[in-house]
């Protein structure tokens, strides 16, 4: 439930605590992040239960979920000091640059990785010594709460990691609050457009993971076996609700007849059922108005001349058996994302054609490229227009690896060495002492 708060009271505290946090060393970050890590692991069970049952996410994935999280919490617990002070040979004895910590990070979160998405926003940020206020999806405040406590668990001070069960209407009062530095934003394009224009009007750092519509390309020397197995995981993880997942299938032409039959027998796999079942691949959307949006989509692109080759049949109010559709190059709904299971399959004639079409769309947050040519794939990693480019292999973001998007996908970058920067003011020392 929304509430309403004085949120003045809860940004004074964070300012309060991020005085003392900033001071903390870096090591000592890094301890309380490995308890942070065990703490996920020990409870990985009941957090798993509580995100499939505030967005139907089938229980294997969402203790994955929660295994990838307690993993990328390891990864920044043994990371190198990135914030060490840089020496710079000039003609001046000091000449250094420094990476000093902000102070209050918003975090704007989705409901589709309720954990994974608010920690991997959350770690580094608080590793480089800033605090954070969560906002996140109305659906998975308990999944907030959760985090939240486990920072506590860890031996975290309080109020440097707080929940807050808001709407986004007190989104801009945060932003317009002087102690508050920044924001971080995991969403659609337009909630995006909405966050990085109040930062922008406040003159604060804002980094955005939006939407995707992914291409999953298959060359016609590709491992189609290998490439069809992928396929459906890629398309419908989640239920389809992925940012970064496959949505649209560009297959060469060469290899329709004999990769589309083994895609479809693939997908055909994935079927509705029970989330709480360790067998389920497949649930229910997140939620009833999501489901609407989709089959609203999905007539839209037939009557603007898509093909049916497998139909997306609603069988509740938010569960759909999965569908594909056949879309040639200037059908409107290619400039939207399908944010469910539905994926969108094109033909190419060439691999100048399905670069083409791989890049016309608004959005570029990761591609994949399916061929056995290093330098075929190499024309695909040097031209699209993407923030990854995977290689015979679906999709995924790693701990190691930044992540983020080009286009209207968002910019900066979560994840890796870099994003314990993302937060950080840049400050050159120079002179003589």
């Amino acid at each position: 439930m929304i509430q309403k708060m004085d949120l003045s009271k809860n940004i004074n505290s964070a300012h309060t605590a991020f005085l003392d946090w900033k001071k903390t060393p870096f090591t000592h970050r890094q301890k309380l992040l490995h308890k942070l890590a065990d703490v996920l692991e020990k409870n990985k069970e009941a957090f798993a239960k509580l995100i499939t049952t505030e967005m139907h996410k089938p229980i294997s994935q969402s203790i994955a979920e929660i295994e990838k999280s307690a993993g990328m919490i390891r990864f920044y617990a043994e990371a190198e000091n990135v914030l060490k002070p840089e020496k710079i040979k000039t003609e001046f004895n000091v000449s250094e640059v420094h990476h000093d910590s902000l102070g209050i990070i918003l975090g704007v979160m989705p409901w589709n990785f309720p954990f994974w998405q608010v920690l991997r926003f959350a770690v580094p940020a608080i590793l480089a010594g800033n605090v954070t206020l969560l906002k996140h999806a109305s659906i998975c405040f308990g999944s907030g709460d959760a985090i939240e406590k486990a920072f506590l668990d860890a031996g975290f001070p309080k109020f440097i990691f707080q929940n807050l069960k808001i709407g986004h209407d007190e989104i801009k009062e945060i932003m317009e609050n002087p102690f508050v530095r920044g924001v971080s934003l995991t969403g659609s394009e337009k909630a995006g457009a909405n966050v990085a224009s109040l930062a922008g009007k406040n003159i604060k750092k804002s980094v955005l993971e939006l939407g995707g519509s992914d291409a999953y390309i298959v060359l016609d020397n590709a491992d189609l076996e290998e490439a069809a197995k992928e396929a459906p995981m890629a398309k419908l993880q989640n239920t389809g609700q992925v940012c970064n997942a496959a949505k649209r299938f560009i297959v060469h032409q060469k290899i329709e007849k004999d990769f589309v039959p083994k895609f479809i027998e693939e997908y055909n796999a994935y079927q509705p059922s029970d989330p709480f079942k360790e067998e389920t691949k497949l649930s229910k959307m997140a939620r009833p108005d999501l489901a609407d949006e989709l089959e609203n989509q999905y007539k839209k692109a037939q009557k603007n001349g898509a093909e049916v080759v497998l139909a997306l049949e609603r069988i509740s109010e938010s569960e759909f058996r999965p569908g594909i559709i056949l879309v040639e190059e200037g059908n409107p709904i290619l400039q939207e994302e399908l944010f469910g299971p539905l994926a969108i399959l094109m033909i190419g004639k060439n691999d100048e054609e399905i670069l083409k079409l791989a890049n016309d769309i608004p959005f570029g947050l990761a591609n994949s490229i399916w061929t056995k040519d290093k330098k075929r794939a190499q024309f695909f990693i040097e031209n699209l227009e993407s923030g990854t480019v995977s290689i015979n292999k679906a999709t995924s973001s790693d701990a190691r690896l930044p992540f983020g998007g080009a286009k209207s996908s968002g910019y900066g970058v979560e994840l890796s060495l870099h994003a314990i920067k993302e937060f950080t003011q840049i400050k050159t020392v120079v002179g003589n002492i």
